[in-house]
């Protein structure tokens, strides 16, 4: 087939999709696009923008990267699909996903999830784990997720065999997906021999450092934990990623402790806070001194507003008004980088989800308030997602961007949101046609 000679791709609801020479490199889309993720504006001055901020725009890539993108004045055929960047997920426990059946938590407390996780890793096997991150990513690929940072439980025997199992994996899916990793073990763990064994493998493989911080703890021994980790991670140029203030109690302790500690040594590594939940319990006025404080020490956040629902504000029989989350707005408002993560995927700690980002957001709106159509609502979900993880590109559609899409057959977000609609995802400029072979599971997805 000659360069420029156009055919129609073989996506059934997505009529005027055209392929441009090679049928698996190049492509041009008319599409609803979100303006906030527009790179350029002068690519789309005077194009039409719907109520929910979505701008018609025409995208054309040649060889896996946007060649250009040009807003449709021609108002009279509004296109019918909205166009994405895949999504980033910065908060995932793939190690242990799926793994509500060997350990359910049926009271659904943070008490009971913990006994839970626990008994789950000390008796899962190879197997087991290798089919919850395969499982995993196999959906997460095919619901248009891009990139992942997990967190994996590292503080047993099998920790080191573990990451070695990690790092074929991330071999094995580097052209699907970017895989980023975060070792999760006690605090203290990291002043041991062993600690510093696995440390040094982490950074050597360019992942994260990772630990728990919640209340009740020794505010000394905490302190002291906490100070050797930075120093740490700091000595071998590896950033951190904490479970900090998970809790309903204590509100911000552990976030007040690490700004003590950052008070007393010279960081110059990236600390991103995942979780931050009791910190939204304070008084405006307290959440505002310490986001400015985050700010100034450039800590990041991934709120998880899913797990944090269902685990925190529990009381026997007793509905609270008052649950904790992260305050995602004031610490926007600060400066402060947020993302919005998913966090467990059908384990002890939280027993639904599925690695979709679209049912991620959705679920996502009430309880956070966090509206697509706004730029600050959409931000944690993409370009703030992609700059906790220090991608190289930040999910802003622009010439010379990666063709690295997801194409929602719907014309707004109401309705993408609330219904599942059928999505096609590109891949460095080619269309997903088929999903991975894998015969051991049956995925329940509209691309199957």
């Amino acid at each position: 087939m000659k360069v420029g000679i156009k055919i129609y791709s073989k996506v059934n609801f997505a009529k005027n999709v055209e392929l441009i020479g090679s049928p698996t490199k190049s492509g041009c889309i008319d599409a609803l696009v979100p303006r906030c993720l527009i790179g350029n504006g002068q690519d789309v001055l005077g194009t039409s923008i719907d109520k929910e901020g979505l701008s018609f725009v025409q995208v054309e890539w040649r060889d896996g990267t946007i060649s250009s993108i040009m807003g449709l004045k021609e108002t009279s055929k509004i296109p019918t699909q909205i166009l994405l960047p895949r999504f980033v997920e910065p908060h995932a426990h793939i190690d242990k996903a799926f793994s509500w059946s060997r350990s359910p938590n049926l009271k659904g407390s943070y008490e009971e999830a913990l006994a839970a996780n626990l008994s789950e890793y000390q008796l899962r096997s190879k197997k087991e784990l290798l089919f919850s991150i395969e499982k995993s990513l196999n959906l997460a690929l095919v619901n248009g997720i891009g990139a992942i940072r997990s967190h994996i439980d590292s503080f047993g025997k099998t920790a080191m065999s573990d990451w070695d199992l990690l790092e074929n994996v991330r071999t094995k899916w580097r052209e699907k997906i970017f895989l980023q990793f975060v070792a999760l073990v006690p605090l203290d763990f990291w002043q041991t021999y062993q600690g510093e064994l696995l440390a040094q493998k982490v950074a050597f493989n360019g992942d994260l450092l990772g630990g728990v911080i919640a209340p009740p703890f020794n505010k000394k021994k905490t302190f002291k934990s906490l100070l050797h980790l930075v120093q740490l991670a700091n000595r071998l140029r590896c950033n951190i990623d904490l479970h900090i203030d998970e809790s309903q109690s204590c509100p911000a302790a552990g976030l007040k402790l690490l700004l003590e500690v950052l008070d007393q040594v010279k960081n110059e590594i990236s600390i991103t806070c995942s979780h931050l939940s009791s910190m939204g319990l304070l008084r405006e006025k307290a959440i505002s001194h310490l986001a400015k404080k985050m700010a100034r020490n450039k800590l990041k956040v991934v709120a998880l507003p899913l797990t944090n629902s269902w685990l925190l504000g529990r009381k026997d029989r007793c509905t609270l008004m008052k649950r904790p989350i992260a305050p995602i707005f004031q610490l926007q408002q600060a400066g402060v980088v947020v993302s919005v993560g998913g966090d467990n995927v059908n384990d002890a700690w939280f027993p639904l989800s599925n690695f979709d980002p679209i049912n991620l957001m959705a679920f996502s709106m009430p309880i956070a308030h966090l509206s697509p159509w706004d730029r600050l609502g959409l931000s944690p979900f993409t370009t703030s997602s992609a700059h906790i993880l220090s991608l190289q590109w930040d999910g802003l559609f622009q010439q010379g961007s990666p063709a690295n899409f997801i194409l929602l057959d719907s014309n707004s977000w109401v309705n993408a949101l609330s219904e599942r609609s059928k999505r096609k995802v590109v891949v460095n400029g080619e269309f997903l046609n088929e999903m991975p072979k894998d015969k051991k599971f049956t995925l329940s997805n509209s691309d199957s």
